[in-house]
């Protein structure tokens, strides 16, 4: 993965490319930077891209401080060339794929045409520019910084009595926000579950409130939905529902994001552990540094993974000391990230039984069938499929941490999923 980002150069490299020959990196000091991940051969790209250069275009006559960077996903130079041809800004080198996947795999792009903003320092404004874009054709909201969480969250909601209820009303509180809609059946599957967990959760006494964060498509829904609910909602057609779900990243309902009294992030797979809990006695299910693989794997698709399968072993025992083992390096692991500040780069998984989420991890990987010594890999499906095996005859955590360190210093093999 790209490094700690200090400086545009730490991010881009050295060198651009320009309409004119090489551009430095350097020469970009004190401009706001879009990243743009696109493709000739992809005809939302296509779509997009004279859509942005119109925008690139009205920011630069505003004397706007605004720069763009071609990173391609063509198929071949030819192709980047013809296409970067169309472009009025700077490109990466073609030739440089591995800083490319790279840079795709910090910012999670995992569907183009994407649009990242990053400042001078090469810290991230916003992964989403290309909503930005299409949002703001006037670029009034340049550079499109997203709005922290208590702008987004607002200082009022309905009451059940449908009065306004202010923010005293979740002070010192853990928060949940539940994005649904009575559209959506899963979600009225969910709620009555919900329901069934708060009431609980507030008749023990727990500091713990819900503001339900409506996709119904018209009131009368909303209005019918919200009365199957004994908690606080933002009200129908608010634009915080926007700024929510882009601030939580929200791509499907339902989802239910925790977060903490400090107004710090908890966890957004609040609707598997609520579902995995329904009597709360997790509350307020602070993110474990083991999960089981078919139970929560909410990682797997988007972060690196390190796998412990133990499947094939009808140990109890042995399966608890390796277990042990793993939670004593993902305690480490955590502990540093969060000691550095850093975002926690790699989670951890056991598969203590066979089906769902760890028959397919098998399969893609094609391990073979479980046998009674565990077998440990590290998933990077972000990585366009990769994934590692650990040779280690014993399962330790001096064995855990060797791995990790191959893997961080690319030691062992890359290995690549099973397509389709």
């Amino acid at each position: 993965m790209v490094g700690v980002t200090k400086s545009l150069k730490d991010l881009l490299g050295d060198r651009l490319i320009g309409k004119s020959g090489d551009v430095a990196t350097d020469d970009l000091k004190g401009k706001t930077v879009g990243i743009y991940f696109s493709a000739h051969w992809c005809p939302p790209c296509r779509g997009f891209t004279p859509q942005l250069a119109e925008q690139y275009k009205k920011l630069k006559a505003k004397g706007k401080d605004f720069e763009i960077v071609f990173a391609s996903s063509d198929r071949d130079e030819a192709s980047f060339k013809e296409y970067f041809g169309e472009m009025p800004w700077l490109a990466l080198p073609y030739e440089d794929r591995d800083l490319k996947n790279k840079l795709s795999k910090k910012f999670k792009v995992s569907g183009i045409p994407s649009l990242v903003i990053v400042d001078d320092s090469g810290e991230t404004i916003t992964t989403d520019g290309r909503s930005a874009v299409m949002e703001d054709t006037e670029g009034e909201e340049f550079p499109w910084k997203p709005k922290s969480f208590a702008e987004s969250l607002g200082e009022s909601f309905v009451g059940k009595d449908g009065k306004s209820v202010g923010l005293e009303a979740l002070k010192g509180k853990y928060l949940g926000l539940y994005f649904s809609a009575h559209w959506c059946p899963p979600c009225r599957g969910f709620t009555p579950k919900l329901v069934e967990t708060y009431n609980k959760l507030k008749a023990e006494g727990k500091e713990f409130e819900v503001v339900f964060v409506s996709s119904d498509r018209d009131q009368g829904s909303f209005d019918e939905y919200y009365a199957s609910m004994p908690w606080l909602a933002i009200p129908h057609g608010d634009d915080r529902k926007k700024h929510l779900s882009k601030l939580f990243d929200v791509e499907g309902i339902p989802t239910l994001v925790i977060i903490g009294p400090d107004g710090k992030t908890i966890t957004t797979e609040g609707t598997s552990a609520v579902g995995a809990d329904a009597a709360g006695a997790e509350f307020p299910w602070k993110p474990k540094p083991v999960e089981d693989l078919n139970a929560n794997p909410g990682h797997l698709n988007d972060e690196p993974c390190l796998c412990l399968l133990m499947d094939g072993s009808e140990d109890d025992s042995k399966q608890a000391a390796w277990t042990t083992a793993l939670h004593e390096v993902a305690c480490e692991h955590i502990g540093a990230a969060e000691a550095s500040g850093a975002a926690q780069s790699v989670y951890f998984y056991t598969a203590k039984a066979k089906g769902g989420v760890v028959d397919q991890v098998r399969k893609l990987t094609e391990l073979g069938s479980p046998k009674a010594e565990p077998a440990m890999i590290l998933l990077d499906i972000a990585d366009d499929g990769g994934f590692y095996v650990s040779d280690a005859n014993e399962i330790s955590a001096g064995s855990v941490r060797a791995f990790l360190k191959a893997y961080s210093d690319k030691s062992v093999e890359r290995k690549q999923l099973k397509r389709g």
